[in-house]
Protein backbone atom coordinates (compact mmCIF):
# COMPACT_ATOMS: atom_id res chain seq x y z
CA UNK A 1 0.00 0.00 0.00
CA UNK A 2 1.60 3.23 -1.13
CA UNK A 3 1.82 5.97 1.48
CA UNK A 4 3.39 9.41 1.05
CA UNK A 5 3.62 12.25 3.51
CA UNK A 6 5.26 15.64 3.59
CA UNK A 7 5.26 18.65 5.87
CA UNK A 8 5.50 22.31 4.91
CA UNK A 9 5.45 25.31 7.22
CA UNK A 10 4.82 29.03 6.97
CA UNK A 11 5.39 31.63 9.70
CA UNK A 12 1.73 31.40 10.72
CA UNK A 13 0.65 27.89 9.87
CA UNK A 14 1.79 24.40 9.02
CA UNK A 15 0.34 21.73 6.79
CA UNK A 16 0.75 18.01 6.35
CA UNK A 17 -0.36 16.21 3.22
CA UNK A 18 -0.94 12.48 3.36
CA UNK A 19 -2.37 9.94 0.92
CA UNK A 20 -4.11 6.80 2.06
CA UNK A 21 -5.59 3.68 0.41
CA UNK A 22 -8.47 2.52 0.52
CA UNK A 23 -31.41 0.79 11.13
CA UNK A 24 -33.54 -0.77 12.26
CA UNK A 25 -37.10 0.71 12.01
CA UNK A 26 -38.45 2.78 14.87
CA UNK A 27 -40.61 1.21 17.56
CA UNK A 28 -44.36 0.95 17.11
CA UNK A 29 -45.28 2.41 20.49
CA UNK A 30 -43.55 5.70 19.71
CA UNK A 31 -45.03 5.86 16.23
CA UNK A 32 -48.50 5.48 17.71
CA UNK A 33 -47.91 8.41 20.06
CA UNK A 34 -46.27 10.68 17.53
CA UNK A 35 -48.08 10.17 14.26
CA UNK A 36 -46.59 10.67 10.81
CA UNK A 37 -47.57 14.22 9.92
CA UNK A 38 -44.92 16.29 11.71
CA UNK A 39 -41.27 16.92 10.84
CA UNK A 40 -37.91 17.07 12.63
CA UNK A 41 -35.03 18.40 10.58
CA UNK A 42 -34.53 16.39 7.41
CA UNK A 43 -36.86 13.56 8.39
CA UNK A 44 -40.29 12.95 10.01
CA UNK A 45 -40.75 13.92 13.64
CA UNK A 46 -42.69 16.02 16.09
CA UNK A 47 -41.68 19.59 15.30
CA UNK A 48 -40.17 21.52 12.43
CA UNK A 49 -36.39 21.73 12.93
CA UNK A 50 -33.83 23.54 10.87
CA UNK A 51 -30.10 23.96 10.98
CA UNK A 52 -29.26 26.76 13.40
CA UNK A 53 -27.88 29.86 11.70
CA UNK A 54 -26.95 31.73 14.88
CA UNK A 55 -25.64 30.44 18.21
CA UNK A 56 -24.68 31.96 21.53
CA UNK A 57 -20.96 32.54 21.75
CA UNK A 58 -19.32 30.11 24.21
CA UNK A 59 -18.70 31.49 27.67
CA UNK A 60 -16.53 29.89 30.31
CA UNK A 61 -18.60 28.05 32.88
CA UNK A 62 -17.19 26.59 36.06
CA UNK A 63 -18.94 23.24 35.70
CA UNK A 64 -17.18 21.92 38.80
CA UNK A 65 -19.42 24.17 40.88
CA UNK A 66 -22.52 22.26 39.77
CA UNK A 67 -21.17 18.84 38.70
CA UNK A 68 -19.45 16.29 40.91
CA UNK A 69 -15.70 16.61 40.08
CA UNK A 70 -15.25 12.82 40.14
CA UNK A 71 -18.04 12.33 37.61
CA UNK A 72 -16.78 15.25 35.53
CA UNK A 73 -13.33 13.70 35.33
CA UNK A 74 -14.90 10.63 33.73
CA UNK A 75 -16.34 12.72 30.90
CA UNK A 76 -13.42 14.93 29.87
CA UNK A 77 -10.09 14.04 28.25
CA UNK A 78 -11.48 10.81 26.81
CA UNK A 79 -12.52 10.10 23.23
CA UNK A 80 -16.19 9.18 22.79
CA UNK A 81 -18.10 7.64 19.91
CA UNK A 82 -21.37 9.49 19.27
CA UNK A 83 -24.82 8.02 18.63
CA UNK A 84 -28.30 9.49 18.50
CA UNK A 85 -31.07 8.06 20.67
CA UNK A 86 -34.78 8.55 20.04
CA UNK A 87 -36.93 9.36 23.11
CA UNK A 88 -36.87 6.71 25.82
CA UNK A 89 -40.25 5.20 26.65
CA UNK A 90 -40.99 4.79 30.37
CA UNK A 91 -37.47 5.75 31.37
CA UNK A 92 -37.28 6.88 35.01
CA UNK A 93 -34.29 8.47 36.70
CA UNK A 94 -35.55 6.97 39.97
CA UNK A 95 -35.11 3.41 38.63
CA UNK A 96 -31.39 3.46 37.89
CA UNK A 97 -30.54 0.68 40.36
CA UNK A 98 -33.09 -1.54 38.68
CA UNK A 99 -31.64 -0.69 35.25
CA UNK A 100 -28.17 -1.65 36.54
CA UNK A 101 -29.43 -5.12 37.49
CA UNK A 102 -31.35 -5.52 34.23
CA UNK A 103 -28.40 -4.60 32.02
CA UNK A 104 -26.12 -6.90 33.99
CA UNK A 105 -28.56 -9.79 33.58
CA UNK A 106 -28.83 -9.04 29.86
CA UNK A 107 -25.05 -9.10 29.36
CA UNK A 108 -24.72 -12.37 31.31
CA UNK A 109 -27.55 -13.92 29.29
CA UNK A 110 -25.88 -12.89 26.03
CA UNK A 111 -22.62 -14.41 27.26
CA UNK A 112 -24.34 -17.69 28.07
CA UNK A 113 -25.72 -17.75 24.54
CA UNK A 114 -22.23 -17.23 23.18
CA UNK A 115 -22.93 -13.73 21.90
CA UNK A 116 -20.54 -12.00 24.29
CA UNK A 117 -17.56 -14.24 23.74
CA UNK A 118 -15.03 -11.57 24.70
CA UNK A 119 -16.41 -11.28 28.23
CA UNK A 120 -14.07 -12.57 30.92
CA UNK A 121 -15.23 -14.27 34.09
CA UNK A 122 -18.70 -15.01 35.35
CA UNK A 123 -21.58 -12.89 36.61
CA UNK A 124 -19.79 -12.32 39.91
CA UNK A 125 -16.93 -10.56 38.09
CA UNK A 126 -19.22 -7.98 36.51
CA UNK A 127 -20.70 -4.80 37.90
CA UNK A 128 -23.00 -2.36 36.08
CA UNK A 129 -23.69 1.07 37.54
CA UNK A 130 -26.20 3.67 36.35
CA UNK A 131 -25.85 7.10 37.98
CA UNK A 132 -27.19 10.63 37.49
CA UNK A 133 -24.74 13.40 36.60
CA UNK A 134 -26.47 16.36 38.19
CA UNK A 135 -25.69 19.93 37.20
CA UNK A 136 -25.14 19.39 33.47
CA UNK A 137 -28.55 20.67 32.36
CA UNK A 138 -28.71 24.26 31.11
CA UNK A 139 -32.52 24.61 30.92
CA UNK A 140 -35.48 23.31 32.90
CA UNK A 141 -36.47 21.19 29.88
CA UNK A 142 -33.19 19.25 29.84
CA UNK A 143 -33.34 15.83 31.46
CA UNK A 144 -30.49 14.99 33.83
CA UNK A 145 -27.50 13.29 32.23
CA UNK A 146 -27.18 9.55 32.95
CA UNK A 147 -23.79 7.84 33.24
CA UNK A 148 -23.45 4.08 32.60
CA UNK A 149 -20.35 2.18 33.71
CA UNK A 150 -19.44 -1.48 33.32
CA UNK A 151 -16.69 -2.92 35.52
CA UNK A 152 -15.13 -6.35 35.14
CA UNK A 153 -12.56 -8.50 36.88
CA UNK A 154 -10.26 -10.82 35.00
CA UNK A 155 -10.86 -14.53 35.47
CA UNK A 156 -7.29 -14.78 36.75
CA UNK A 157 -7.63 -11.93 39.26
CA UNK A 158 -7.60 -12.63 42.97
CA UNK A 159 -10.65 -12.04 45.13
CA UNK A 160 -9.17 -8.82 46.55
CA UNK A 161 -8.31 -7.32 43.17
CA UNK A 162 -10.63 -4.42 42.23
CA UNK A 163 -12.77 -4.50 39.14
CA UNK A 164 -11.56 -2.35 36.28
CA UNK A 165 -13.69 -0.08 34.13
CA UNK A 166 -14.14 -1.76 30.73
CA UNK A 167 -16.95 0.35 29.26
CA UNK A 168 -18.60 3.69 29.94
CA UNK A 169 -21.23 5.80 28.24
CA UNK A 170 -23.54 8.68 29.00
CA UNK A 171 -26.91 9.86 27.78
CA UNK A 172 -27.40 13.61 27.74
CA UNK A 173 -29.48 16.52 26.49
CA UNK A 174 -27.94 19.98 26.68
CA UNK A 175 -30.17 22.86 25.61
CA UNK A 176 -32.41 20.56 23.57
CA UNK A 177 -35.13 22.09 21.42
CA UNK A 178 -37.81 23.21 23.93
CA UNK A 179 -40.60 22.88 21.35
CA UNK A 180 -39.56 19.30 20.62
CA UNK A 181 -39.08 18.27 24.25
CA UNK A 182 -42.37 19.80 25.40
CA UNK A 183 -44.28 18.16 22.56
CA UNK A 184 -43.25 14.66 23.67
CA UNK A 185 -45.87 12.50 25.40
CA UNK A 186 -45.30 12.42 29.16
CA UNK A 187 -44.09 8.80 29.09
CA UNK A 188 -41.03 9.74 27.02
CA UNK A 189 -37.70 11.17 28.19
CA UNK A 190 -35.45 12.99 25.71
CA UNK A 191 -31.76 12.10 26.06
CA UNK A 192 -30.82 12.23 22.37
CA UNK A 193 -27.02 12.08 22.63
CA UNK A 194 -25.16 8.90 23.58
CA UNK A 195 -21.39 9.06 24.08
CA UNK A 196 -19.71 5.68 24.46
CA UNK A 197 -16.17 4.47 25.11
CA UNK A 198 -15.05 0.87 25.23
CA UNK A 199 -15.15 -2.36 23.27
CA UNK A 200 -17.49 -2.30 20.29
CA UNK A 201 -19.17 -5.57 21.29
CA UNK A 202 -20.08 -4.07 24.66
CA UNK A 203 -21.37 -0.93 22.97
CA UNK A 204 -23.59 -3.11 20.78
CA UNK A 205 -24.94 -4.97 23.82
CA UNK A 206 -25.73 -1.76 25.71
CA UNK A 207 -27.46 -0.27 22.68
CA UNK A 208 -29.45 -3.45 22.14
CA UNK A 209 -30.59 -3.45 25.76
CA UNK A 210 -31.57 0.24 25.65
CA UNK A 211 -33.62 -0.35 22.50
CA UNK A 212 -35.44 -3.31 24.02
CA UNK A 213 -35.94 -1.78 27.48
CA UNK A 214 -37.11 1.67 26.37
CA UNK A 215 -38.58 1.04 22.93
CA UNK A 216 -36.13 3.45 21.30
CA UNK A 217 -33.91 3.50 18.24
CA UNK A 218 -30.16 4.18 18.35
CA UNK A 219 -28.03 5.02 15.33
CA UNK A 220 -24.56 6.30 14.52
CA UNK A 221 -24.02 10.06 14.61
CA UNK A 222 -21.35 11.65 12.46
CA UNK A 223 -20.30 15.31 12.56
CA UNK A 224 -20.65 16.78 9.10
CA UNK A 225 -18.39 19.42 7.58
CA UNK A 226 -20.71 22.31 8.45
CA UNK A 227 -20.82 21.39 12.14
CA UNK A 228 -17.04 20.89 12.20
CA UNK A 229 -16.75 24.43 10.85
CA UNK A 230 -19.02 25.61 13.66
CA UNK A 231 -16.79 23.94 16.24
CA UNK A 232 -13.66 25.49 14.71
CA UNK A 233 -15.23 28.94 14.93
CA UNK A 234 -16.77 28.52 18.40
CA UNK A 235 -13.54 27.16 19.87
CA UNK A 236 -11.48 29.94 18.24
CA UNK A 237 -13.87 32.49 19.72
CA UNK A 238 -12.84 31.21 23.19
CA UNK A 239 -9.16 32.06 22.68
CA UNK A 240 -9.09 35.39 24.60
CA UNK A 241 -10.41 33.63 27.70
CA UNK A 242 -8.77 30.23 27.25
CA UNK A 243 -5.73 29.57 25.07
CA UNK A 244 -6.84 27.13 22.39
CA UNK A 245 -3.31 25.99 21.63
CA UNK A 246 -3.09 25.40 17.90
CA UNK A 247 -6.09 25.22 15.60
CA UNK A 248 -5.64 22.00 13.64
CA UNK A 249 -7.85 21.27 10.65
CA UNK A 250 -7.87 18.25 8.38
CA UNK A 251 -9.39 18.15 4.91
CA UNK A 252 -9.95 15.11 2.73
CA UNK A 253 -9.71 15.66 -1.03
CA UNK A 254 -11.66 13.38 -3.41
CA UNK A 255 -8.77 11.95 -5.41
CA UNK A 256 -7.59 8.38 -5.90
CA UNK A 257 -6.17 7.45 -3.46
CA UNK A 258 -7.77 10.01 -1.07
CA UNK A 259 -5.55 12.93 -0.11
CA UNK A 260 -5.55 14.10 3.51
CA UNK A 261 -4.28 17.58 4.32
CA UNK A 262 -3.55 18.63 7.90
CA UNK A 263 -3.44 22.41 8.35
CA UNK A 264 -2.18 23.88 11.65
CA UNK A 265 -2.74 27.54 12.51
CA UNK A 266 -1.15 29.50 15.34
CA UNK A 267 -3.86 30.38 17.90
CA UNK A 268 -3.25 34.12 17.77
CA UNK A 269 -3.34 34.12 13.96
CA UNK A 270 -6.61 32.17 14.06
CA UNK A 271 -8.07 34.61 16.59
CA UNK A 272 -7.05 37.68 14.57
CA UNK A 273 -8.56 36.24 11.40
CA UNK A 274 -11.76 35.38 13.27
CA UNK A 275 -11.99 38.86 14.81
CA UNK A 276 -11.41 40.57 11.46
CA UNK A 277 -14.07 38.46 9.74
CA UNK A 278 -16.61 39.37 12.42
CA UNK A 279 -15.66 43.04 12.23
CA UNK A 280 -15.94 43.17 8.44
CA UNK A 281 -19.37 41.56 8.48
CA UNK A 282 -20.60 43.99 11.11
CA UNK A 283 -19.37 46.97 9.10
CA UNK A 284 -21.02 45.70 5.92
CA UNK A 285 -24.34 45.22 7.69
CA UNK A 286 -24.16 48.68 9.20
CA UNK A 287 -23.46 50.17 5.76
CA UNK A 288 -26.46 48.33 4.32
CA UNK A 289 -28.58 49.47 7.27
CA UNK A 290 -29.77 45.92 7.72
CA UNK A 291 -29.04 44.01 10.86
CA UNK A 292 -29.53 40.26 10.62
CA UNK A 293 -29.94 37.76 13.42
CA UNK A 294 -26.97 37.99 15.72
CA UNK A 295 -25.35 40.71 13.59
CA UNK A 296 -22.75 42.71 15.46
CA UNK A 297 -23.66 40.92 18.67
CA UNK A 298 -20.64 39.71 20.62
CA UNK A 299 -22.86 37.29 22.49
CA UNK A 300 -23.78 35.37 19.34
CA UNK A 301 -22.04 33.80 16.36
CA UNK A 302 -23.63 33.83 12.91
CA UNK A 303 -23.24 31.27 10.15
CA UNK A 304 -21.97 33.98 7.78
CA UNK A 305 -19.12 34.68 10.21
CA UNK A 306 -18.29 30.99 10.38
CA UNK A 307 -18.29 30.67 6.58
CA UNK A 308 -16.06 33.72 6.13
CA UNK A 309 -13.65 32.44 8.76
CA UNK A 310 -13.24 29.07 7.08
CA UNK A 311 -12.98 30.72 3.65
CA UNK A 312 -10.26 32.98 5.04
CA UNK A 313 -8.30 29.93 6.21
CA UNK A 314 -8.73 28.28 2.82
CA UNK A 315 -7.54 31.42 1.01
CA UNK A 316 -4.50 31.68 3.29
CA UNK A 317 -3.65 28.06 2.53
CA UNK A 318 -4.05 28.60 -1.21
CA UNK A 319 -1.72 31.62 -1.21
CA UNK A 320 1.04 29.53 0.33
CA UNK A 321 0.56 26.13 -1.30
CA UNK A 322 -1.58 26.74 -4.41
CA UNK A 323 -3.99 24.03 -3.36
CA UNK A 324 -7.73 24.73 -3.22
CA UNK A 325 -9.26 23.14 -0.14
CA UNK A 326 -12.78 24.01 -1.36
CA UNK A 327 -12.67 20.84 -3.42
CA UNK A 328 -12.33 18.78 -0.25
CA UNK A 329 -14.30 18.07 2.92
CA UNK A 330 -13.36 19.20 6.40
CA UNK A 331 -12.98 15.96 8.35
CA UNK A 332 -11.38 16.91 11.67
CA UNK A 333 -10.98 19.92 13.97
CA UNK A 334 -8.73 20.04 17.01
CA UNK A 335 -7.76 22.63 19.65
CA UNK A 336 -6.75 22.54 23.30
CA UNK A 337 -10.48 22.59 24.08
CA UNK A 338 -11.28 19.42 22.20
CA UNK A 339 -11.12 17.29 19.06
CA UNK A 340 -13.98 16.40 16.73
CA UNK A 341 -13.92 14.00 13.78
CA UNK A 342 -16.32 13.49 10.90
CA UNK A 343 -16.62 9.83 11.93
CA UNK A 344 -18.50 10.92 15.06
CA UNK A 345 -15.67 10.77 17.56
CA UNK A 346 -15.33 13.62 20.05
CA UNK A 347 -12.88 14.44 22.82
CA UNK A 348 -13.70 17.24 25.24
CA UNK A 349 -10.43 18.42 26.76
CA UNK A 350 -11.71 21.31 28.87
CA UNK A 351 -14.77 21.35 31.12
CA UNK A 352 -15.02 25.15 30.94
CA UNK A 353 -16.58 25.15 27.47
CA UNK A 354 -17.97 21.64 27.28
CA UNK A 355 -21.61 22.77 27.42
CA UNK A 356 -21.19 24.86 24.25
CA UNK A 357 -19.86 21.77 22.48
CA UNK A 358 -22.61 19.54 23.87
CA UNK A 359 -25.29 22.01 22.79
CA UNK A 360 -24.16 21.66 19.19
CA UNK A 361 -23.91 17.87 19.46
CA UNK A 362 -27.38 17.66 21.02
CA UNK A 363 -28.74 19.58 18.05
CA UNK A 364 -26.92 17.23 15.67
CA UNK A 365 -28.50 14.24 17.40
CA UNK A 366 -32.00 15.72 17.24
CA UNK A 367 -31.60 16.48 13.54
CA UNK A 368 -30.28 13.00 12.78
CA UNK A 369 -33.12 11.13 14.48
CA UNK A 370 -35.48 9.37 12.04
CA UNK A 371 -38.55 10.73 13.86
Amino acid sequence: MERHSSVAETPVNSVMVQRRSGSKSFRQSYRSCVGAASHLGYTPGLTTRRLTTSRRAPRSRTVTESVNPEQLSLLVKKEWQLSYVTPLHHFRHTQLRSYSRQLLAFIVAEKQQGLAVALEGAESSLKVVFSVVEGMATTDDDADTVLIQIHSKSVFASQDDPRRLVWSGWLTCINGSPDYVRSLPKDFVCLPLLCSSGAQWLTSLVKSWLERAFDCCIGSLDINSVNLQWLAALWTNCHPESNIGQLKLMWTLPVDPPLEIAFTVHPQDAWELWSSMRGQLQEEEQENEGVGEGAGDKDSVDIDEVTRFIDGLKNHFYRHFRLDLSAGTLSQVSTALGTAKHSGRIKISSSSYMNATLMLLTECALLKMPV
